[in-house]
């Protein structure tokens, strides 16, 4: 038996078994930065349905109903222990937190303006990847964001990723792997394809345990290191601190 109340109070992470539950965006900012100090930027951006796709306007809306957000992404400015940084985070309510033509823009936004200003650029995932119901739309948001990361390695900027459960698909396929550090809660889902069509890929070959977790991925060099969510606002403060930008 665990009580809402105490998870809550326990940054929804299991005080008995260390299980990392999903957090809101908000929430996530919350822990991590300096307090009243994020700034949201491009809040009223919002997806259109370049397809038509079925059904897909009436998700938006449940979606934003539900959030009170226009989209899978929050991004803004932020202080981390009084130094200027870039922050995205996703929304998993979001529709599964995918990436379409709006979050795909909101991440190239962010890591740009790490690049421009020259300060860290801080995301963190939490997503199911590319949405769907805007197609190619949707998939050329792996291009243009690993772009983007691009420009900000030439700035000479550091990008920090956060892996949070899930971080799948065409998410960890582009901007999420390219980061200068990857750090990921654990038990957090960590892959590509779901874990049903990476045992098929495998023909027939037994997956581990633990295949598709942080803990598998830090095994084989995918992850830099597994942080405790109590750790994490300490630890980007030691990072940034050592990899610079503005203020220090």
């Amino acid at each position: 038996m665990l009580l809402s109340k105490e998870l809550d109070r326990n940054a929804r992470v299991c005080p008995h078994c260390g299980k990392h539950y999903r957090l809101p965006a908000i929430e996530r900012i919350r822990l991590t930065f300096d307090k009243d100090s994020f700034v949201e930027l491009d809040a009223d951006l919002s997806s259109s349905d370049p397809l038509e796709f079925p059904e897909y306007q009436d998700k938006l809306l449940s979606a934003i109903a539900k959030t009170g957000r226009q989209d899978s992404i929050l991004r803004g400015r932020a202080d981390l222990d009084g130094r200027a940084v870039a922050v995205a985070v996703s929304e998993f309510a979001f529709m599964g937190g995918s990436m379409g033509a709006v979050a795909g823009e909101k991440i190239t936004r962010t890591l740009e303006l790490a690049a421009d200003e020259h300060i860290p650029a801080i995301v963190f995932t939490a997503t199911g990847g590319a949405r769907m119901q805007e197609g190619l739309y949707s998939l050329m948001q792996m291009a243009k964001t690993s772009a983007a990361c691009e420009k900000l390695a030439r700035a000479g900027a550091p990008f920090i990723c956060v892996f949070t459960d899930p971080t799948m698909a065409g998410v960890l396929a582009s901007y999420a792997s390219l980061a200068d550090i990857i750090l990921a809660e654990p038990g957090a889902l960590v892959g590509f394809a779901g874990a049903r069509v990476a045992a098929q890929a495998a023909a027939g070959g037994k997956m581990p345990d633990d295949f598709q977790t942080s803990e598998f991925n830090f095994r084989t060099g995918m992850l830099d290191k597994i942080v405790h969510r109590k750790d994490l606002r300490d630890t980007l403060i030691q990072l940034t601190s050592h990899l610079g930008g503005k203020n220090g």
